[in-house]
């Protein structure tokens, strides 16, 4: 069986995760800073959108594959698999020091439990036969 919603939604998210790495190494540059954010606002910024996104996106991803792998429906495939990239586009642009309750802070890691939730219900469902 082939992944294709999965690889779908996996090739943006590798653009994304692209940029947000390049995005903490140009800081890292610019405030030369090997470990650690050096106390740099903007560094650790960064190392927290990059953190946030590998949290959450293997693991989502994994799900995704055990649920195509395993025949869930196409819908909610698409479903979780929009809703997770929906998050990880907004989180960095919500994800603000100077706006710690940011609205697309809230919708983004909403829509990232969402789909991991739909993905667990999936699962669920398969594994029991419901």
């Amino acid at each position: 069986m082939s992944l294709h919603i999965t690889t779908l939604y996996a090739l943006p998210l590798i653009l994304i995760w692209f940029i947000l790495w390049v995005r903490v190494a140009k800081s890292r540059g610019e405030h030369k800073v090997s470990i650690g954010d050096g106390g740099s606002k903007e560094l650790l910024l960064c190392i927290r959108h990059h953190g946030n996104f590998v949290e959450w996106v293997p693991f989502t991803l994994i799900l995704m594959v055990l649920a195509e792998l395993q025949g869930a429906p196409h819908s909610w495939l698409y479903a979780a698999g929009a809703l997770l990239l929906l998050g990880r586009v907004l989180h960095p642009i919500g994800l603000n020091a100077e706006i710690p309750d940011h609205p697309l802070r809230y919708i983004s890691n909403s829509s990232n439990w969402l789909a991991v939730a739909i993905l667990g219900v999936a699962l669920i469902r398969i594994a029991t036969g419901l």
